[in-house]
């Protein structure tokens, strides 16, 4: 699977892959991360990709011509290119959206900065916009990273494991139950009994209960939507 980085600044992504699982992915051949300077593209002599906006306002907004023209390239090569625009205005990222998204062959992330990117370019070339949170950040390119890598677990053989997937937080709309390691007892804190006792329905149970409690507790709104599906 291909991962496309739309950003002014690549050296604030690239270092992120560097190392660990998605590392190992890249070596493998797993997922591949390639990127796109949109100052590149620019037929400002100076390079410019900002300008001020039209009807006032604070701050600059990145021109449309650099973006257009930088995803015009990557679609003159890869015309199934599915494009993703960060933005705090797009839709809030799911797991089941980076499930569904790690069906694809090939992802472009779109980040934005300054005050964001000129109406007319979304309009024009996003397949999605999402946004990872109810804040503002300086540059979508964390938002970028988060997705990659989010999507990334989802495809086949990235992780050592599949099966870990299985169990993991906002499956089945639930936070993940309490895990624990060795030791047994660490400073008189102990780890919770029945998971000592080899029963594997019963801990099964009882890590279902221990979710919900979570949930309610952490994230009561997808608690009441669990509640209302009962």
């Amino acid at each position: 699977m291909r991962f496309s980085f739309v950003t002014l600044f690549p050296s604030v992504v690239s270092g992120y892959f560097s190392d660990s699982i998605l590392a190992r992915a890249i070596d493998a051949g797993k997922i591949s991360i390639d990127f796109f300077d949109p100052r590149e593209r620019s037929s400002n002599k100076h390079q410019k990709v900002d300008a001020p906006m039209i009807g006032g306002g604070a701050g600059m907004l990145m021109t449309p011509q650099p973006l257009f023209d930088t995803l015009a390239e990557i679609k003159s090569t890869s015309p199934d290119a599915h494009i993703v625009f960060l933005t705090p205005v797009g839709k809030p990222f799911r797991q089941n959206d980076a499930k569904r998204l790690a069906q694809k062959e090939h992802i472009v992330l779109v980040s934005g900065r300054y005050e964001g990117i000129d109406e007319r370019v979304i309009e024009s070339e996003a397949d999605e916009l999402f946004s990872i949170g109810d804040f503002i950040l300086t540059g979508g390119e964390l938002a970028s990273m988060v997705l990659c890598d989010a999507i990334s677990r989802n495809v086949k053989e990235v992780l050592g494991n599949q099966d870990s997937l299985a169990v993991e937080s906002f499956e089945d709309q639930l936070l993940e139950a309490p895990s624990f390691t060795k030791p047994k007892n660490y400073e008189n804190n102990e780890v919770i009994s029945e998971f000592l006792k080899g029963n594997h329905s019963n801990i099964t149970a009882l890590k279902r209960e221990l979710s919900l409690c979570k949930t309610q507790y952490f994230r009561p709104d997808l608690y009441q939507t669990i509640k209302n599906k009962r």
